[in-house]
């Protein structure tokens, strides 16, 4: 078979496979209740230092957590401890009442759609300003899938326009309306036997295939996949990198250095794991995320360095932090905040 070149159109896709259904390993915060269920969430009475701070972060900067439904933030973002389905479904308008937040990662997304009806509910609880960020469905990323009899075989949903419209693309602009962000296809690990330049050809044919007008950003958990290729496909597609500080790819900086840095659109930061960590052993390191647990001045300096740089250039830029990043994503963003506010021009403010 002939090598295809990595920008030949195709014809239209065939019809969509299914879409996994949510299982047991799905986000319990994903389940949102209906009107009748809603009750406040108060905010945190924050330092006004923090006030302050919050006037003094570059135009064109977002901070945000990697979703926001944590009980241990009492005290940090919300007024007192409330269950964690509580803050999932009414938590959101004490969230954006935070000084330095103008944005959130919807990871729940990642492991079932989300309709319009949801994403709405979500949007009216944040002003204006406020951007999110969301995770498309694992039904359109993820190679393969575990079926009901335990066995893993392709994924007929996998790079599937119709698949990614439906599940995607079409409940997120009529969903969030003007607070709609970035959407993110996030694609974990695609295994060592995938072909780069194969990988990046079905990226670049998959994004030019969605409509336009959303920001699409793309993220891989796969060293080898992160190739001048795929930056072209990116580019040549209309979407922007998600760079991800997270062990199974190369250090933010490294990342960065495959983009130009002329590049249009935002800038997607996630600061997820440290590299000497697994999800679950920083998960039980760090609960209930209400300080600064291990401390991580490397990757944060790579944060601040791109953020800098970009800001620099005009560009808007995202930075979403996990709480396995350094234990406590708000405590980490205020530490973020502060380096970024001192760094800024006088002729800026």
């Amino acid at each position: 078979m002939s090598q295809l070149s990595l920008f030949d159109d195709l014809p239209d896709p065939a019809p969509a496979g299914s879409a996994r259904e949510p299982s047991a390993d799905d986000s319990p915060s994903s389940v949102a209740g209906g009107p009748d269920d809603a009750r406040a969430v108060a905010a945190a009475n924050l330092p006004t230092e923090l006030t302050a701070l919050g006037r003094r972060l570059p135009a064109g900067l977002r901070l945000g957590t990697s979703s926001w439904s944590f009980p241990g933030w009492a005290g940090l973002v919300y007024a007192g401890p409330e269950p964690k389905a509580v803050l999932s479904r009414d938590g959101l308008t004490a969230y954006a009442h935070h000084p330095l937040f103008g944005t959130v990662g919807v990871d729940s997304g990642f492991y079932a759609p989300l309709d319009a009806r949801r994403l709405a509910r979500w949007a009216a609880q944040v002003p204006t300003g406020f951007r999110f960020l969301v995770k498309a469905p694992a039904a359109v990323t993820q190679r393969n899938r575990r079926e009901r009899d335990g066995r893993w075989r392709h994924n007929p949903g996998f790079l599937d326009v119709d698949t990614a419209l439906h599940q995607a693309v079409e409940p997120y602009a009529p969903g969030l309306g003007e607070r709609a962000g970035v959407l993110l296809f996030q694609f974990p690990p695609q295994g060592a036997r995938i072909d780069p330049r194969r990988f990046a050809e079905a990226i670049y044919r998959f994004l030019k295939r969605l409509p336009t007008g959303p920001t699409y950003a793309v993220e891989v958990r796969d060293a080898h996949l992160l190739t001048p290729d795929f930056a072209a496909a990116l580019q040549h597609g209309g979407a922007v990198p998600s760079v991800a500080a997270h062990p199974r790819v190369p250090e933010l900086r490294v990342q960065a250095s495959l983009f130009p840095d002329d590049a249009e659109g935002p800038l997607v930061i996630r600061w997820l794991l440290r590299r000497n960590r697994g999800y679950d052993e920083a998960r039980d390191r760090y609960a209930p995320f209400d300080q600064l647990a291990e401390p991580d001045p490397d990757t944060r300096a790579d944060v601040l360095g791109l953020a800098a740089a970009a800001l620099a250039r005009g560009r808007e830029v995202y930075i979403i932090v996990n709480n396995k990043a350094e234990g406590s994503s708000p405590l980490s963003l205020v530490e973020l905040a502060r380096a970024l506010a001192a760094n800024r021009s006088p002729d800026a403010e």
